[in-house]
């Protein structure tokens, strides 16, 4: 039996978080977190495939910690795709230039955000920044 990729779904808005598992869990081993300060500790011990991340979160902002996990050797290659309800181009731009993968705005549809973390994950992992 294949074994499922691991996705972490960060946002603190428990009904984003609760649409994602139903819309993912057929297909991979979703766990969810309300904070990304939780999110940074369970990193610490899970190893996650790609991580789906929210922007505006109270304590730590989606961009906090992308800085900070981009800074770690052991997620250099994790991939991150924001999904957040910022559905501007300037917004999506920044973004990526901040080490996301790929935007999806809120709400989100289920066919899109499967193709994209069915593309993603089926691409060559990046190398780590010089």
């Amino acid at each position: 039996m294949k074994t499922q990729k691991i996705i972490l779904a960060i946002d603190d808005m428990l009904t984003d978080l609760s649409s994602l598992q139903v819309m993912l869990e057929k297909n991979f081993d979703v766990r969810i977190c309300k904070s990304a300060g939780t999110a940074l500790k369970i990193l610490e011990t899970l190893k996650a495939d790609l991580i789906l991340l929210d922007i505006e979160m109270p304590g730590m902002s989606g961009f906090e910690f992308l800085h900070t996990i981009r800074k770690r050797p052991e997620h250099w290659n994790t991939p991150v795709i924001i999904v957040s309800g910022h559905t501007e181009e300037e917004f999506f731009s920044h973004a990526l230039k901040q080490g996301a993968d790929a935007c999806i705005p809120k709400p989100v549809q289920a066919g899109e955000l499967l193709r994209k973390i069915q593309e993603i994950l089926d691409k060559p992992s990046r190398h780590a920044p010089v």
